[in-house]
């Protein structure tokens, strides 16, 4: 892995020029090809994907055709990465550190974020957005000054993202390598929130599980 570092600059945040695999139609191949990405805004973090995996949500909205599909989007939700530079009152993550992104935003505020018993965040309910979580703008424009459609306020299929700190959570590097750190930031954190929260299993409780995928094997 590389050192602290290598991965972001101490210039002003400015905009990246990088590849990204885009979606342009429903169903059809994604295209490689370069995209603009642009600095963080309040609340948000620009990341370096390190690595990413392919969940089947990211195709099944992939061959969608009608809403909430919308195109040209970049898929990808079940990454890690390092912060590449933070946007204003961003406290807690700092450039260099290493994160996984999460499509359940948590707030840490409101009463269902503080609560054992909910792992839905009332303050930014879920939904399939294609735009950044606070102001429904996106961070993504192609080499003619096309808008690119987010997806679950990640996209992980660009070499750099942007991502709302609520939808962030910070890891040690140390730990875990990357490729199986990526597995926490969808299949893992699904299974476990699934068990403790949705269904309230605790500990000494006798369940059973349906599917053996990283979910099933989470929960």
């Amino acid at each position: 892995m590389a050192e602290k570092g290598a991965f972001f600059s101490t210039a002003v945040s400015k905009p990246i020029k990088c590849r990204a695999a885009v979606a342009r139609e429903a169903g059809k191949p994604l295209v490689i090809e370069e995209v603009i990405v642009a600095p963080p805004k309040t609340h948000e973090v620009r990341i370096k994907i390190i690595c990413t995996s392919l969940c089947f949500s990211d195709v099944t909205f992939w061959r969608m055709k009608v809403p909430p599909a919308c195109f040209p989007r970049i898929f990808g939700h079940e990454a890690v990465g390092v912060v590449e530079s933070v946007g204003e009152d961003v406290h807690d993550l700092a450039a260099g550190d290493m994160v996984i992104p999460i499509f359940m935003p948590d707030c840490q505020e409101c009463i269902d974020c503080k609560s054992p018993k909910s792992n839905l965040c009332s303050k930014f309910p879920f939904e399939i957005s294609p735009t950044m979580l606070r102001d429904g703008t996106s961070r993504f424009t192609d080499m003619n000054g096309e808008i690119i459609n987010h997806f679950l306020w990640i996209s992980s299929f660009s070499e750099y993202t942007v991502v709302d700190v609520a939808s962030v959570t910070k890891i040690d590097p140390n730990t875990i390598p990357p490729n199986r750190a990526c597995l926490l930031s969808c299949g893992v954190s699904t299974g476990v929130g699934a068990a403790m929260r949705t269904a309230s299993v605790e500990a000494g409780s006798s369940v059973v599980i349906f599917g053996l995928g990283s979910i099933g094997l989470a929960v």
